[in-house]
């Protein structure tokens, strides 16, 4: 088995139900995030258009933060899920850093690292990841990549589906169906010349500031 992630962005229209349904599940602190849904916007008024991309741990199969955690305490577990033993953890914040994606955070109430686990403890009582349940469009699809009957393996053989940061051969599980470039790459989201923040406001000389 091994256990993977599929977003069709054409369908999420950025409630943050799974956002939400995230926080309350796994007690996530304030300011702090398993699951969270980037929001872009793009074109200048009024022909302007939002995307929503929900971003979540990827577990890798070549998982930066498991390789360089000196405890063992993020580890892969026999359904391909890459878990995190707190008892274990030291809070060295080296999987922070080593992760591409920005998915893991030291959790300021345990000062152990902290992150998305797709639900270990709910998929081992045959129950689907709170994310997946809260989701009104379904736009979030879980299951056995290795399954060719399940529904993310449909999904993927029937959909041109991309992954973050390819160029970094980490594998990740958790693919996107939909969307364009700047939903998967923060680069490509241009800013339009004229339309920056402070462009419309009096140059400070005007109003007697030198």
């Amino acid at each position: 088995m091994k256990l993977g992630f599929l977003v069709d962005l054409n369908l999420c229209m950025g409630c943050k139900g799974c956002e939400i349904a995230c926080k309350v599940e796994n007690e996530v602190p304030l300011s702090s995030w398993r699951l969270r849904v980037k929001y872009v916007d793009m074109g200048t008024f009024p022909d302007t258009k939002r995307t929503f991309t929900p971003l979540r741990c990827n577990h890798c199969e070549n998982a930066p933060c498991e390789r360089i955690c000196p405890v063992s305490a993020l580890h892969y577990i026999d359904n391909g899920i890459v878990n995190i033993d707190k008892e274990r953890c030291i809070g060295c914040a080296g999987c922070v850093m080593a992760c591409p994606y920005g998915a893991i955070y030291i959790d300021p109430e345990t000062n152990t690292a902290d992150k998305c686990t797709y639900c270990a403890h709910r998929i081992s009582t045959g129950l689907m990841p709170s994310c997946v349940v809260a989701c009104p469009v379904e736009a979030n699809i879980f299951g056995d990549l290795e399954d060719s009957s399940s529904a993310i393996s449909k999904y993927i053989m029937s959909n041109d589906v991309k992954v973050r940061k390819p160029e970094k051969g980490t594998f990740p599980k958790h693919f996107y169906a939909g969307g364009g470039d700047v939903n998967l790459n923060p680069l490509a989201s241009k800013r339009e010349e004229g339309h920056q923040l402070f462009n419309n406001i009096t140059h400070l000389k005007h109003v007697g500031v030198h």
